[in-house]
């Protein structure tokens, strides 16, 4: 990329992304909200470039559109099975665990992702990272093996997104 356009779309994804945002929150799409979208998609990353220094180099799209595909998914069959262990199941026989997560990934913007689809995700919560940041602690409402919580969390997650910020 040129000098010229990276300084232009320091965050292309995120340009696209606000514009976008932008237009579908308008209640009718006009050419003139659209134009708005694509300014305000280039202005607020142009503004906020100075406190992103290390923003992570390398993003592939395509398999973050396909993370978060299986992230929306995930998220509508735990709310399925949420319910159906608080309507079916009485609080005695609800086995909640705690679960340390050890992480490979490093990069801050990978581990918030990882840390925000666990919170998303109903019946886990993130409930802390360790100082050094190696380590999530999560909460699982109702697990019978808090190493299979763990083992499903890195596959699942942890390995796409390693491969999405390599």
């Amino acid at each position: 990329m040129t000098k010229a356009v990276r300084w232009l779309l320091p965050h292309p994804a995120l340009t696209v992304l606000l514009a976008i945002t932008w237009s579908l929150l308008q209640n009718s799409l006009s050419a003139g909200m659209v134009v708005f979208g694509i300014i305000l998609g280039i202005v607020i990353p142009i503004a906020t470039a100075r406190w992103w220094p290390d923003r992570p180099k390398s993003f592939r799209t395509w398999p973050m559109l396909r993370y978060c595909l299986l992230v929306i998914w995930d998220i509508l069959v735990a709310n399925v099975q949420v319910a159906w262990i608080v309507l079916t199941k009485p609080n005695s026989k609800m086995q909640p665990k705690w679960v340390v997560i050890p992480l490979e990934l490093r990069s801050p913007e990978a581990i918030s992702i990882l840390a925000s689809t666990i919170t998303l995700t109903p019946g886990t919560v993130s409930a802390d990272l360790s100082d050094a940041g190696h380590c999530l602690l999560v909460h699982a409402l109702d697990a019978e093996d808090a190493n299979a919580v763990r083992d499903e969390i890195k596959d699942r997650y942890e390995r796409r997104l390693l491969e999405i910020f390599q």
